[in-house]
């Protein structure tokens, strides 16, 4: 709720591979990944005494924000048979 706030949500994947030769003389690939996540803000309407306008942006943040929530828990359910990617 700032003027250099961009409201956005950002995710940054690094991935990192390496081949190394073993004892038994092979190439063997290590990989890892990286996420790096960054969520807009959840905000207090009433606390930030936003109108108009930026209540309109912090409500669909808020939305967006439980929406995010709502797909993680589905991708983490195995009996879960519908993820909500779409819904916010």
């Amino acid at each position: 709720m700032n003027a250099r706030s961009s409201w956005s949500h950002s995710v940054f994947t690094i991935n990192l591979e390496i081949s190394q030769k073993g004892p038994d003389g092979k190439d063997h690939i290590r990989s890892g990944k990286l996420n790096l996540v960054d969520l807009a803000g959840s905000e207090w309407q009433s606390k930030t005494e936003a109108s108009g306008v930026w209540l309109e942006e912090a409500i669909k943040i808020n939305l967006s924000l439980t929406t995010l929530c709502q797909v993680i828990a589905a991708l983490t359910d195995p009996k879960a048979s519908y993820v909500p990617y779409w819904d916010s």
